[in-house]
C-alpha cells in the first residue's frame, strides 16, 4: 500500500475497529477478480463500513488524502465494474456490513433497504409481510440492493415493472467529499431541479457510493403460472409476446433461449431436463402471474395458448403442473451464464434494440459473426420482450481462455457493437459500462453524450477517486489504467 493508504486504513481502524478494514491478503483475494473471471485487480485493504455515518467518515478521509475507493457489494458485476484497478492504487469499499433493512411498509408499498442487503434477503422480508420486490435475477442470491441500484439492473420481470430506476423511490449516498445525501423519502413530486436520485442510479458509483435506497413494493404473488414453448424462430416469439399482450396484463416474464443455449445448460448444470421431449430451435420461458385467490393463471395461459399451437405458431408447450416443475424451469434460463461460463471463453454482449427488431438482429448477426470469425459460435438468450438480449460470441472449442480475451474478444466486440448501433440500439441494455465497455462507450457514443457524461463525472469527482477507470474517464490516461 502506498503511505496515504496505509495511514487511512489505521485512522480507520482505530475509529471504528478492525472489521472495518481488512488487511489479510486471503480475505481480500476474493474481491479482486471479477464474476466472469476476465479482470483482476489489486488492492491493499477492504474498507467495510456498518454504518452510513461511518462511510460518510471513510469517503471525507480518503478524499482528503486523495485516495481511490471502489464500491463493491455482491461483486456480481458481468462488466468488471466492481473490480479494483491492477496497479493497486485504490482501495476496495465493501457495503457487505450495511446490511439491515430499516423499514418495510405495505401499507405505503415501500422499503428502506441498506445497500448490503442481499437480494433474496429483501424478497424474503417482503413475503413475510405479504409484499414482494418485483426484480428478480440469477445472482439474487449474492447480488446487493447497493450494487443494483449503482448499476440500474433489470432481470427477468422488467417487461411488467421495469428496471431498477422505475423500483426506486429515494436514494441515500455519500458524496465523494464525504458530504451525507438524504433523498430517501418518496415525494411523489419533488421539483428542486436535478434528480439526484436518478443521477446516481445506474452511475456504477462513480459519482459517490450509495448507502440506503427506498424500494416499490407490490402485492405479493397468490398464484403464477410457468409455461415452456417450443418454436421456429425469434420472429414467432414476437409474433406469441404480441398475441399474449393483447389479451392479459398479468404477463411478468417473457424469455427467449436458443437451442445452443439450452444445451448448454443440459450438460453442465447438474439436474437440468429438457422442458420438451422434441427438439426446437428457439424456445420461449413465460411467466403470468395472479394476486387474488379467485384468478387462475394457467387456465388463462392454457386457454391463450391453446390456439396458437393449433394454428402453428408454436410448435409445443408445456405448462408446469407444480411449483417444483416451474422452479426446474425457471433453473434453466438462471442457469445460462454459468453454463456457458463452464463451458469455455466468449465475449458477452448486453444490448438492446426496439423489440420490432430483435427477432431479425438475433439471426442476423448470428450469422454474420460466425462467417466473420469462423469457428465461433454465436447465440443469443433474454428479455425479448422489453428488447434486452443477451448476445454471446463463444469461443473455438478447445481455446485458450487466456489467448482468446487477449487476441481475438476485441475485435469481436468491435464487430458486434458495430451491428447493433447500425441498429439503432445500446450496447449496454442492463449490466451497466464497468471497465469492459468503457472504450466502447467513447467510440461509439456522440461527442454530446461523452461531453456531458464527463461533465457530470468532473463536477462531482473531479480528483476521479470514486471508482477509477469505470463508464467514464477524464482524462487520456487515468488512474489504475
Amino acid at each position: 500500500m502506498t503511505p496515504a493508504q496505509t495511514h487511512l486504513v489505521q485512522t480507520v481502524r482505530d475509529r471504528f475497529g478492525v472489521r472495518a478494514a481488512i488487511t489479510d491478503p486471503a480475505d481480500i483475494a476474493p474481491w479482486l477478480t471479477d464474476w466472469r473471471g476476465r479482470f483482476r485487480g489489486v488492492a491493499g485493504a477492504i474498507l467495510a463500513p456498518a454504518t452510513r455515518d461511518e462511510a460518510a467518515t471513510m469517503l471525507g478521509l480518503a478524499h482528503a488524502a486523495g485516495v481511490a475507493l471502489v464500491p463493491q457489494g455482491g461483486n456480481t458485476s458481468m462488466v468488471g465494474g466492481a473490480t479494483p484497478p491492477g496497479d493497486g492504487s485504490a482501495l476496495i469499499l465493501s457495503t457487505r456490513r450495511m446490511n439491515r433493512i430499516r423499514s418495510l411498509s405495505p401499507e405505503d408499498g415501500l422499503a428502506v433497504v441498506e445497500a448490503g442487503v442481499i437480494l433474496a434477503a429483501l424478497h424474503e422480508a417482503a413475503l413475510g409481510q405479504g409484499m414482494r420486490f418485483p426484480l428478480t435475477l440469477g445472482a439474487r442470491g449474492s447480488a446487493t440492493i447497493g450494487g443494483l441500484t449503482s448499476t440500474n439492473a433489470g432481470g427477468t420481470q422488467v417487461l411488467r415493472f421495469g428496471t431498477m430506476r422505475a423500483l426506486v423511490a429515494g436514494v441515500e449516498a455519500i458524496l465523494p467529499d464525504g458530504q451525507i445525501h438524504d433523498g430517501l423519502a418518496a415525494l411523489k413530486k419533488d421539483n428542486r431541479g436535478y434528480d439526484l436520485t436518478q443521477l446516481l442510479v445506474g452511475a456504477e458509483g462513480t459519482l459517490g457510493l450509495i448507502t440506503a435506497v427506498s424500494v416499490r413494493l407490490v402485492p405479493a404473488i397468490a398464484a403464477r403460472a410457468v409455461a415452456w414453448v417450443g418454436l421456429t424462430s425469434p420472429e414467432n416469439a414476437l409474433t406469441l409476446l404480441r398475441h399474449l399482450q393483447a389479451r392479459t396484463d398479468t404477463m411478468e416474464s417473457f424469455e427467449i433461449v436458443a437451442s445452443r443455449s439450452l444445451d448448454l445448460v443440459l450438460e453442465h448444470i447438474p439436474g437440468t431436463r429438457a422442458p420438451l421431449e422434441s427438439r426446437h430451435a428457439w424456445h420461449v420461458l413465460i411467466e403470468a402471474v395472479a394476486t387474488s385467490p379467485e384468478e387462475e393463471p394457467s387456465a388463462l395461459l392454457e386457454q391463450l395458448l391453446e390456439p396458437v399451437l393449433v394454428s402453428g405458431l408454436v410448435a409445443d408447450v408445456v405448462i408446469a403442473a407444480s411449483e417444483a416443475q416451474a422452479e426446474a424451469f425457471w433453473k434453466i434460463r438462471d442457469s445460462l451464464s454459468a453454463a456457458e461460463r463452464a463451458s469455455g471463453p466468449a465475449v458477452q454482449h448486453d444490448i438492446s434494440i426496439p423489440v420490432a427488431d430483435m427477432p431479425r438482429f438475433m439471426i442476423e448477426a448470428s450469422a454474420a459473426c460466425e462467417v466473420r470469425f469462423p469457428g465461433k459460435i454465436a447465440s443469443a438468450f433474454g428479455h425479448l420482450g422489453d428488447g434486452n438480449v443477451h448476445f454471446h460470441v463463444r469461443a473455438t472449442p478447445g481455446a485458450d481462455w487466456d489467448r482468446f480475451y487477449a487476441e481475438e474478444a476485441e475485435g469481436i466486440t468491435r464487430f458486434v457493437d458495430d451491428l447493433v448501433v447500425a441498429a439503432g440500439g445500446s450496447i449496454s441494455a442492463e449490466h451497466g459500462i464497468g471497465q469492459m465497455k468503457l472504450s466502447e462507450l467513447e467510440r461509439l457514443s456522440s461527442p454530446a453524450r461523452m461531453t456531458a457524461l464527463r461533465a457530470v463525472k468532473a463536477a462531482f469527482d473531479p480528483g476521479e477517486l470514486m471508482n477509477p477507470g469505470k463508464l467514464v474517464r477524464l482524462a487520456l490516461h487515468p488512474r489504475g489504467q
